[in-house]
Parts: structure tokens; C-alpha cells; sequence
């Protein structure tokens, strides 16, 4: 992922149409859920999703208008942007299925963009620049194809070296119970709390959605050489606290220690060296996403294998409410605080300041 800076709040790279047919509001939307709560890369116009058309797309996913509409498809969205009088410069896959693969809708779609001169992000493992019918298309347009999951050459990698021991900013990891959990939402979340409470404070993004989010230092960990992935993410923490010398560097996790697919958090555990873990969970979630028959592990299990790992203490639990009702947030978030003796949350709901409190600033 290269370092980016924003300009002046003004978006990167323009206004764009954000693509999740068939997946918005589910797990495998988790990228446009990502844009449209908050990025500094694009001005996200609108989202296409037949399913949802004719609402706002912050409505849907929070109760909380954002100002974006849900359209039909492509031409749709192209209509709302002129009627606005507002021009649209990219097409954005929003989609993050199981796997990471493009579907021949999502092909099609992109296909259709090309046709209408938007430029193309896609963070998914297909890459669109190495399929010779769409990359001749671009060509034929004029287009430029982002492959944001397209590993970096290998004399770009960096191997663990240690310096992660120079930096001085607090890390905190915000890891989690199971992929498509939240934890990248709370780790934004919680580095504006931070900053409202007076504190700086950087998030270090190691997946494509944060890419698009437009964070200025990270990786996008499932990209890159195993060899490579701890020194990748020591370096991006070390250039974290380099470039602005944050009281605290919160790292987004990935996957969960226990999923059988998705296995991740060693790796930002071992080289990244947080100083505490938080936790989010999804309480009402039974099995591992996308893999029935795969059940969950307990929260206190995965509390114990984060700390037994890392030496280091989880401070707190954040609450995804999937298939909680609004008025049951309360009383969950006080039954695991109750089981776990540590301040419990939900983001979205209850905002992040206890999080500031239990992160351990002095």
C-alpha cells in the first residue's frame, strides 16, 4: 500500500459510484459499508444495490442518514450525479465475498463502467488489469484499472528487522472474534475518539478497504509474501510513528486467530508488538463467517489465546449488533462486561470513549 496524505480534506481521487450489487448490508459488503461511513480517497455519490434502491445508504446500515442513495444500477447512478450536477469519476467494487472473487455479474458491471469512462478500484483477488477482455477494454477507453490487491514487487518488501522497538506511540490492536466483524469501523472510530479526547492518534490499515478509505500508512496483508507480512507490518507502524509521532497507533486486525479461513492476528501480534489487544465481537454470530458448521469459538477462549500469544492484556470488548435488537444493545453489552470483567461497547451506538479510558494512556 503506498503512504498517501489527504489534500486539504478535499477526496484523493474524485467522486465515485461505490458497486455491491446483491450484497449491501450483508457480510459481504463490508467494503462499501467501509466507504460510505468514511473516506478521505473518494466522495462517494451513491451505492448500487437493486435491493435497497430508493434509500439512503447510511439509513440502512446505521439508522443514520449519510447523505448517499442506493440506485438501481450504473445508469442510475450516472442519472443522480448529473441531476446534481455533479460529474463521477470512478467505479468502486464494494463487494468482499468469501475468497475474494469476482463474480460474472460484478464483471459485467465493471465492464459497463469502463464503457462510460470511469476509472476502476477493485480490491478483490481477481485482478481486472491481468483479464485481457476487460484490461483491452480499459485500453480501448482510456481507463485506468486499480487493482488495490495486486502484491507489491518484491524489492518494495521489507523483512522484520526490529525497529518496531523505536517506536513510542502506544499500539493498541483492534482484532477480533471473526472476519467481517467491524474491527476496521472501531479502530476508526476509535482513533476520532482519541482525537476528540486531545490525544493524536493514526490507524495503521492492513487490508484493501482501508486503502480505499484513503489511510495513509498500511498494507494490505493478504497481498503480500508470507516471508514479508511481519516486516510489512512493522514498517508501516514505524513509518506511522516517524511521520507524526501519534500518542497512539491503533492497528486494524484481520480475520480472527481462530477462523478456520481466515486466520489472522499473529502476525500484527509478533511484529506489530501492541502494547494492549481490543476486542470485537459479534454475540449473536454461531458459526464462523461463511462457514456453517464451523462454530464459533467462545469470546473468553479467544480472550485467553490473544493474551496467551501476545503477553499482552485485552482492555475492552466492542460489540457488533447483527441480529440484536436496538433495545437489547444495552443489556448484551452488560452481560459480557458482567462475564468478562472488561468495559464493553457498542461502536456504533455508545461511541468509543470508554475504549480512550481503557487503553491506558497515563
Amino acid at each position: 500500500m503506498t503512504d498517501l496524505a489527504p489534500l486539504d480534506g478535499n477526496p484523493l481521487d474524485g467522486n465515485a459510484v461505490v458497486y455491491c450489487r446483491g450484497a449491501f448490508n450483508t457480510p459481504n459488503g463490508k467494503t462499501a459499508h467501509g466507504l460510505v461511513r468514511r473516506t478521505r480517497r473518494y466522495r462517494v455519490l451513491s451505492v448500487i444495490d437493486p435491493r435497497y434502491a430508493g434509500n439512503d445508504a447510511g439509513d440502512v446500515l446505521d439508522e443514520r442518514a449519510a447523505g448517499i442513495p442506493v440506485v438501481l444500477d450504473l445508469d442510475a447512478a450516472l442519472e443522480d450525479a448529473r441531476e446534481r450536477g455533479l460529474g463521477v469519476d470512478r467505479f468502486v467494487v464494494g463487494l468482499a465475498p468469501d475468497g475474494g472473487r469476482l463474480d460474472a455479474d460484478g464483471r459485467d458491471a465493471v465492464k459497463e463502467a469502463i464503457l462510460a469512462g470511469l476509472h476502476v478500484d477493485c480490491g478483490l483477488h481477481d485482478f481486472l488489469s491481468e483479464d485481457p477482455e476487460v484490461a483491452a477494454l480499459a485500453n480501448q477507453e482510456g481507463v485506468i484499472l486499480r487493482d488495490v490487491r495486486k502484491p507489491p514487487h518484491r524489492n518494495d518488501l521489507h523483512f522484520f528487522t526490529g525497529k518496531i522497538e523505536q517506536v513510542t506511540s502506544r499500539k493498541v490492536a483492534l482484532l477480533g472474534t471473526d472476519s467481517a466483524v467491524g474491527k476496521r469501523t472501531t479502530a476508526w472510530l476509535l482513533v476520532e475518539a482519541l482525537e476528540a479526547a486531545g490525544h493524536t492518534a493514526d490507524m495503521v490499515g492492513t487490508g484493501q478497504t482501508a486503502w480505499m478509505q484513503g489511510a495513509k500508512h498500511g498494507i494490505v496483508v493478504d497481498s503480500i509474501v508470507s516471508d514479508f507480512v511481519s516486516g510489512e507490518i512493522e514498517h508501516a507502524v514505524w513509518s506511522a510513528w516517524q511521520d507524526g509521532n501519534p500518542d497512539v497507533i491503533v492497528l486494524e486486525g484481520q480475520g480472527s486467530l481462530m477462523n478456520p479461513a481466515y486466520p489472522g492476528g499473529f502476525e500484527l501480534l509478533a511484529a506489530g508488538r501492541p502494547d494492549v489487544v481490543v476486542m470485537q465481537h459479534a454475540p449473536e454470530r454461531a458459526e464462523y463467517d461463511g462457514f456453517p458448521g464451523y462454530p464459533l469459538h467462545p469470546l473468553a477462549k479467544q480472550i485467553e489465546a490473544v493474551e496467551m500469544i501476545s503477553g499482552k492484556p485485552v482492555v475492552a470488548v466492542t460489540v457488533n449488533h447483527e441480529g440484536i435488537e436496538r433495545a437489547r444493545i444495552d443489556e448484551v453489552c452488560r452481560r459480557i462486561e458482567g462475564e468478562t470483567g472488561l468495559p464493553t461497547v457498542d461502536p456504533l451506538v455508545h461511541g468509543c470513549g470508554r475504549l480512550v479510558a481503557a487503553i491506558g494512556l497515563g
